[in-house]
């Protein structure tokens, strides 16, 4: 009897051991698995309702994906977004997220069923309200703005939000768009390679204005109890960005990725995403979100390419930054 027991209690054991080695990798980018990113809340909550280890695998996204193809280790892509999705979706390394989008809070229909939202913001131009008394009001006031109005963005090459700056002004003004340019060069103190360096220059008082989102004010207010730095909101509207996950097709624990994408749109995670991600979360009414996002000013015109339109527009925007910038 003491020798069945424990055997039966060796089996259990090894059962919950097995459980537990049970492994979701996530391949997302470097900011998230940073302790200042959202991952380490979001690994705490998944592991908490999967049984199972998560593990971020993070670096570029869809160029690591697409050359490792069916033999990535990836079972689920977090931190996709629509100005790159055609492509990811051409390769046809994703499944379908099977989940109910039709409680989605986002200004833009969404019914696509492979890539599944779960946070989104605007491009915008924020400023320092110590440093710049008079922000310009629209985008044709950025344009002519005095050449001493200092600011910094990224490069639409090498950077998600540079890409969707130079997406933006091809929405805003079409055929016009290098002519806008140029009028903005002489503001342009520098182009950096990415989000993190570009804001570290504007925070350090090194530029009066740098390209970032309409979320940005929300961490200050709340991280820092500082209301001084705000989003220029322009009339023309601003491009809506929106941050997707993606289950891979070959993932060897399928269900684990399933529960993966319903997580994403659980109120645990959405609840957390706001201040966790410094965005708005894709799944909460505005009633909702914390206090300091509530407070945000956001556009009424909301600009959006879906990925059809930002595949075919993506070349033509570069360009006509490239060439205004090179002259």
């Amino acid at each position: 009897m003491r020798a069945t027991t424990i055997f039966a209690a060796a089996m259990t054991c090894a059962g919950a051991a097995a459980a537990q080695d049970r492994v979701l990798t996530v391949y997302a980018g470097d900011y998230v698995a940073s302790e200042w990113g959202p991952g380490p809340k979001i690994e705490e909550l998944f592991e908490a309702r999967c049984d199972c280890d998560l593990e971020f695998s993070t670096g570029d996204l869809l160029p690591r994906l697409l050359l490792e193809g069916e033999n990535t280790d990836a079972d689920v892509v977090f931190g996709l977004n629509t100005d790159v999705t055609r492509r990811a979706r051409e390769s046809g390394l994703f499944a379908s997220h099977g989940q109910d989008t039709s409680e989605l809070t986002l200004p833009v229909d969404w019914t696509d069923d492979v890539f599944l939202p779960y946070n989104y913001g605007h491009t915008a131009f924020v400023y320092d309200t110590d440093r710049v008394d008079m922000p310009p009001q629209s985008f044709e006031e950025l344009r002519s703005a005095p050449d001493d109005l200092s600011i910094v963005i990224q490069d639409p090459r090498t950077s998600i939000s540079g890409l969707a700056l130079a997406l933006w002004v091809d929405a805003v003004y079409g055929e016009e768009a290098e002519a806008a340019w140029g009028d903005l060069a002489d503001n342009i103190l520098t182009v950096t390679k990415g989000w993190s360096e570009s804001y570290g220059l504007f925070t350090d008082g090194e530029a009066d204005m740098a390209l970032s989102y309409t979320t940005s004010p929300a961490y200050h207010l709340i991280a820092e109890d500082d209301d001084t730095v705000k989003a220029a909101i322009f009339p023309e509207g601003h491009y809506f960005m929106v941050e997707l996950a993606a289950k891979v097709a070959s993932t060897d624990v399928p269900d684990l990725a399933d529960d993966f994408m319903a997580f994403l749109l659980s109120e645990d995670f959405q609840s957390m995403i706001a201040t966790g991600n410094w965005s708005i979360p894709a799944k909460l009414p505005r009633e909702d979100w914390p206090e300091g996002f509530q407070a945000l000013d956001l556009p009424e015109t909301v600009l959006f390419y879906d990925e059809d339109e930002a595949a075919s527009r993506k070349d033509a925007a570069i360009e006509a930054w490239r060439s205004a910038l090179s002259r």
